[in-house]
C-alpha cells in the first residue's frame, strides 16, 4: 500500500478539521451547561407592560407620543450569539433600534450570525403595544443547540431605553422548563445622554456600555426615572413563556391579566403606588423693599413648582417668602 502524499494528508486534516468545527457549532462553550434535550420545544411569549402614572408618575408621556412599547424582536441561539448584554456595548442593529425602533440592521445582524456560525435557530417578533400597559405576544421554537432566547423592547418615548432578557436557557438537562417568567426593568443602550422620555437627539461621544437604569442612577433630579426615595423600582414590565404542548387542547395557559380595549390592562390594586415629592425651583431674587419713610418695609421673593406631588409624596413648600427690610424708596 502507497504512503499518502503530503498534499493528501494535508487534505485529510483539513476536512476533519472543518467537519470538528461545523460538529461544534452552537454547542455551548466550556463551563456551560450542556442541554440533551432531544425534541424541539415551542413556547408562546407574553409580554406584559406595567408602564403605568401610578407606578411611575414623573413625567409620565401622556401624548406626542404617550407612553408606548415598540415591537417585541428576539431570536433563539446559541452561547456563539448575543444580541445585547449588560456592560458591554450595542451593535450597530440594537442602536438603531433603541433609539428610533429601526428594526432592520437588528435582523441584518441576527440573520449574518446564523449564516456564519449557525448561531441562531429561529427569529420571532410580537407587535408593539399601544399603551404603557398593555400585552403583546408570539410563538417560537428553541432546540438543543439553540436553546437560549433574548429578545428587546423599546421604551416609546425614550433617548434609547428599552427592556429585554439576555440569554435566558429554556433547557435544563435533558428536559425543557415548562415556563419561566420574569420582572423587566429599563436599561440605557448607551448611545444617547438624554435625561428625560423626551429629550432630544444628543448623541454619547463615546459610546458607552449598556448600563440598568435604576431609582438613583442616573443620579439627576432631571431623570425621568429618578426617585430617591425608593430603594430600586417597580418593574416596568413582565414576560411569560410557557411550553406549548403538541396538543393545542392539552394546553392550558396560566390565567393572564384580563385586557381592556385596545389591548389595554387597567390598573388594579396590586399596582404599586410610587409617591412623587414636590419639586421647586431655587428662590428668585428678592425684590425692592417698599415701605413708609422712618419705618421698616417688607421685601419678598418667590419660587415656582417644577414637578407637583403625586401618590402621597411630600407637599410643596410655601411659593412666596416676605423679610423685613429698609425701604429704598420710601413715601
Amino acid at each position: 500500500m502507497e504512503n499518502p502524499s503530503p498534499a493528501a494528508a494535508l487534505g485529510r486534516a483539513l476536512w476533519a478539521l472543518l467537519l470538528a468545527t461545523l460538529g461544534a457549532a452552537g454547542l455551548p462553550r466550556g463551563g456551560e451547561s450542556v442541554c440533551s434535550a432531544r425534541a424541539p420545544a415551542k413556547y408562546s411569549i407574553t409580554f406584559t407592560g406595567k408602564w403605568s402614572q401610578t407606578a411611575f408618575p414623573k413625567q409620565y408621556p401622556m401624548f406626542r407620543p404617550p407612553a408606548q412599547w415598540s415591537s417585541l424582536l428576539g431570536a433563539a441561539h446559541s452561547s456563539d450569539y448575543s444580541m445585547w448584554r449588560k456592560n458591554q456595548y450595542v451593535s450597530n442593529g440594537l442602536r438603531d433600534f433603541a433609539e428610533r425602533g429601526e428594526a432592520w440592521a437588528l435582523m441584518k445582524e441576527i440573520e449574518a450570525a446564523g449564516e456564519a456560525l449557525q448561531s441562531v435557530h429561529a427569529v420571532f417578533s410580537a407587535p408593539a403595544v399601544p399603551s404603557g400597559t398593555g400585552q403583546t405576544s408570539a410563538e417560537l421554537e428553541v432546540q438543543r443547540r439553540h436553546s437560549l432566547v433574548s429578545f428587546v423592547v423599546r421604551i416609546v418615548p425614550s433617548p434609547d431605553w428599552f427592556v429585554g432578557v439576555d440569554s435566558l436557557d429554556l433547557c435544563d438537562g435533558d428536559q425543557w422548563r415548562e415556563q419561566a417568567a420574569l420582572d423587566l426593568y429599563p436599561y440605557d443602550a448607551g448611545t444617547d445622554s438624554g435625561f428625560t422620555f423626551s429629550s432630544p437627539n444628543f448623541a454619547t461621544i463615546p459610546q458607552d456600555t449598556v448600563t440598568e437604569i435604576t431609582s438613583s442612577s442616573p443620579s439627576h433630579p432631571a431623570n425621568s426615572f429618578y426617585y430617591p426615595r425608593l430603594k430600586a423600582l417597580p418593574p416596568i414590565a413582565r414576560v411569560t413563556l410557557v411550553r406549548l404542548r403538541q396538543s393545542p387542547r392539552a394546553f392550558v395557559p396560566p390565567a393572564p391579566v384580563p385586557p381592556s380595549r385596545d389591548n389595554e390592562i387597567v390598573d388594579s390594586a396590586s399596582v404599586p403606588e410610587t409617591p412623587l415629592d414636590c419639586e421647586v425651583s431655587l428662590w428668585s431674587s428678592w425684590g425692592l423693599c417698599g415701605g413708609p419713610c422712618g419705618r421698616l418695609g417688607a421685601k419678598s421673593r418667590t419660587r415656582y413648582v417644577r414637578v407637583q406631588p403625586a401618590n402621597n409624596g411630600s407637599p410643596c413648600p410655601e411659593l412666596e417668602e416676605e423679610a423685613e427690610c429698609v425701604p429704598d424708596n420710601c413715601v
